[in-house]
């Protein structure tokens, strides 16, 4: 049995070893939503399903050369998950404001409902550093 624990970390290892769009279908539940609170990438933040979220991973891909997630810590409540991270991801080419190559790093907090072993709910609280200018 997939505990939310390893639902969520699961997601986490499919987005480093690069897979995107409908390859991470299997993570998410079909009623999955996703909210992004505002944060320096996303100011506006971002309300999800999983199309949306499908959409947004094929375009993050486009922009990433590569990406990890460290667990800092970790919690479990019956369907819930809760993960503080530090994520970092690397810019494969200039894209807008990025540089190729350029480093950025985000302090998360991840709070996810599983159903069924996929993620139904996820809230993500991303705090970037500063973007080197």
């Amino acid at each position: 049995m997939t505990t939310p624990l390893d639902a969520l970390r699961s997601l986490h290892r499919s987005l480093e070893a690069g897979r995107s769009g409908e390859e991470l279908r299997p993570h998410w539940h079909p009623s999955a939503k996703i909210r992004e609170y505002p944060n320096t990438i996303a100011p506006q933040g971002a309300l999800r399903d999983l199309d949306d979220t499908l959409a947004a991973s094929e375009r993050g891909a486009g922009l990433l050369a590569s990406q990890t997630y460290e667990e800092v810590e970790s919690f479990e409540l019956a369907d819930r998950a809760i993960m503080r991270l530090t994520w970092t991801g690397v810019v494969g080419a200039a894209v807008g404001p990025f540089a190729a190559g350029q480093k950025l790093v985000a302090h998360i907090a991840q709070f996810a409902r599983v159903e069924d072993g996929q993620v139904i709910e996820l809230a993500t609280y991303d705090c970037y550093e500063p973007l080197a200018g």
